[in-house]
């Protein structure tokens, strides 16, 4: 049996999975926690990372016999290191969402049209990009400090490998990214150099070779790996068209598209792949926790949900990403005397999802790909287990949903990114032939357009509410 090891290292913690190349079967995993900080910014130690690794993948029971290795990391997150490869400060996380004022700097001095053209996305709060910018502004010497800049599984790789090497997934989340290289008039613009950056590895090549006296064998071989979204994307082995929707502490809706998506609305991010092909996206800060937070308000379990009533939750307790509304703080409104604690729970779920699945048309329609409403949708995350969220996705959606079977996909893609590199085939043939997005499916139900367009009223009148 050929195992290899695929890590997901998320915004709370590093997973990892053994896997066996010819049958997909987990054989070993283990996991280990990180801190976060609380307060006004959302950072990490990648210190803590490169050890979360170490106890993830020895829990495996693999870590000296496997094969090949992969990183999957959260994306979009900063880090910066000094001369020696140590890091500056903490990283800046992807939901750290200090950086919208230089967001907003960067997209009046280029325009929306020309982001969209250039790096195929209108930055966010969420962007490398911004986030230097942010650094710049707030901590200069620190970034006079900064040495090299990478992304959380940037650091991970090239911890295990020596080698500077990111992909073109995970790069195409930064803002200075195109499918030409690295976009140095830009990089000129925020004051970076391209030699701070990774070498963009082509897709099914490795990074390089784990080296001696770490958490894996010495000398196996190490894959590119790439972002968490893209890393799911391979986990499910996605053909083009097939979209997705992922609940977890952020929620998300892509799928793999043959085109290159430009959304000059900033709704769509036009990521790349982890492939030769795109991954449009939406994305929204507060999903699963924004929902767990209201139903521990009422005092009510997660499931306790019941139908019907008029109120409308717009649960944006950390800003908001989709709809673009970093300062947004939660609403709660059109609560009667008979208004029950169960039907505002259900509201919120409704809330979570609303944006979510108003943004899938969009997805498909940025990446040249059918939007017509049919087809089934893959619900993934750790929310897709309850039953709450999935009857408000079916009942909001009008679309089949299935539910594959497969758990941590992020690491199962970059599982499937290390098998490659040993078979020979593209990550996503490896994830087909492990069929990891079989499981049970559930069939649609007419669409609630009356509480879509509750939402979307509510929302619309209520935009000033968010302002800063």
């Amino acid at each position: 049996m050929q195992v290899v090891i695929g890590i997901d290292s998320s915004t709370q913690s590093t997973k990892a999975l053994a896997v066996d190349v010819g049958t997909g079967a987990v054989v070993g995993q283990g996991r280990a926690g990180h801190t976060v900080s609380g307060g006004a910014g959302r950072e990490s130690d990648p210190r803590e990372w490169w050890r979360a690794l170490g106890e993830a993948v020895a829990a495996t029971g693999w870590a000296d016999r496997a094969a090949a290795v992969s990183v999957g990391g959260q994306q979009h997150g900063l880090v910066t290191l000094d001369a020696d490869g140590e890091p500056v400060r903490p990283a800046l996380l992807w939901n750290d969402v200090r950086s919208a004022p230089q967001a907003a700097e960067l997209v009046a001095e280029l325009g929306r049209e020309t982001w969209a053209r250039r790096a195929g996305s209108v930055p966010g709060a969420a962007f490398t990009a911004a986030k230097w910018a942010w650094l710049r502004a707030a901590e200069p010497e620190s970034a006079a400090r900064t040495a090299a800049v990478r992304l959380p599984h940037d650091y991970l790789t090239e911890r295990l490998t020596g080698a500077a090497a990111t992909d073109r997934g995970d790069a195409s989340g930064t803002g200075w990214w195109t499918p030409q290289g690295y976009d140095t008039a830009l990089l000129a613009r925020l004051g970076l150099d391209a030699g701070m950056l990774p070498t963009v590895v082509e897709p099914g090549k490795p990074a390089g070779q784990v080296g001696d006296g770490l958490p894996l064998r010495a000398g196996i071989p190490v894959a590119a790996g790439t972002g968490d979204n893209m890393a799911a994307a391979l986990g499910l082995g996605l053909g083009a068209g097939r979209p997705v929707l992922s609940l977890g502490t952020s929620g998300t809706v892509y799928a793999v598209t043959r085109g290159r998506p430009a959304d000059p609305s900033g709704t769509v991010c036009g990521f790349a792949d982890a492939l030769d092909g795109w991954l449009p996206l939406a994305c929204t800060l507060n999903c699963t926790l924004a929902v767990d937070r209201v139903a521990a308000l009422l005092g009510r379990d997660r499931e306790a949900v019941e139908p019907g009533g008029s109120a409308v939750v717009l649960p944006y307790f950390d800003g908001e990403r989709t709809p673009d509304l970093p300062y947004a703080a939660g609403l709660f409104q059109g609560l009667r005397h008979d208004t029950t604690p169960g039907q505002l729970l259900q509201a919120a779920y409704d809330g979570a999802a609303y944006s979510l699945l108003a943004a899938l048309e969009q997805v498909l329609t940025a990446g040249g790909e059918p939007a017509d409403g049919s087809g089934e949708l893959l619900l993934i995350g750790g929310g897709a287990q309850g039953a709450a969220w999935q009857r408000t996705v079916l009942r909001l959606s009008g679309r089949a949903v299935r539910i594959p079977a497969a758990r941590e996909l992020v690491a199962l893609g970059a599982a499937a990114q290390a098998a490659g590199l040993l078979t020979g085939e593209r990550a996503d043939e490896v994830a087909r032939r492990w069929d990891t997005a079989a499981g049970p499916l559930l069939e649609p139900v007419p669409r609630d357009g009356a509480a879509l367009r509750r939402i979307a009223d509510t929302l619309q009148r209520s935009t000033a509410l968010f302002e800063r």
